[in-house]
């Protein structure tokens, strides 16, 4: 019986997906909650075992851009994997912010590998009214 245990370890091995696949300027992408209230749009993303210094916001125009890079604390060698899905390396999301907002204002957290962007709504007037004339 252990025996069979043993080839079936190995089959394990064999099968595991591999990640040659990917390029060296492959960028993960982040999945992300974005929703809005009366004062703010608030994005949410959960970026588990990633530092506060190694994420990058950046706000232009009316996208926002989340930038960082997942390291990888052990280096164990490929053969030793049975399955390896958790993706290490570099990441970044851009999202079309769905109103103006006030740059200077943002605020990002990280708290429990959760992410929370906080972006105030601009307090400029938004719609204007037009008469129209007839000629």
């Amino acid at each position: 019986m252990q025996e069979n245990n043993s080839v079936s370890s190995e089959l394990k091995k064999e099968e595991a997906p591999k990640k040659d696949w990917l390029d060296e300027n492959y960028e993960g992408q982040l999945s992300v909650d974005v929703y809005g209230t009366d004062e703010e749009i608030v994005v949410v993303s959960t970026i588990a075992g990633v530092k506060p210094e190694n994420i990058d916001i950046s706000i232009s125009g009316d996208m926002l851009t989340i930038r960082g890079e997942r390291t990888q604390e052990t280096e164990e060698k490929a053969d030793d994997y049975y399955y390896q899905e958790c993706y290490w390396g570099g990441f970044s999301r851009s999202i079309i912010l769905p109103v103006e907002v006030e740059a200077d204002d943002v605020s990002a957290t990280l708290k429990n590998g959760v992410l929370i962007v906080r972006l105030p709504r601009s307090k400029k007037q938004k719609s204007i009214s037009v008469r129209v004339k007839e000629e």
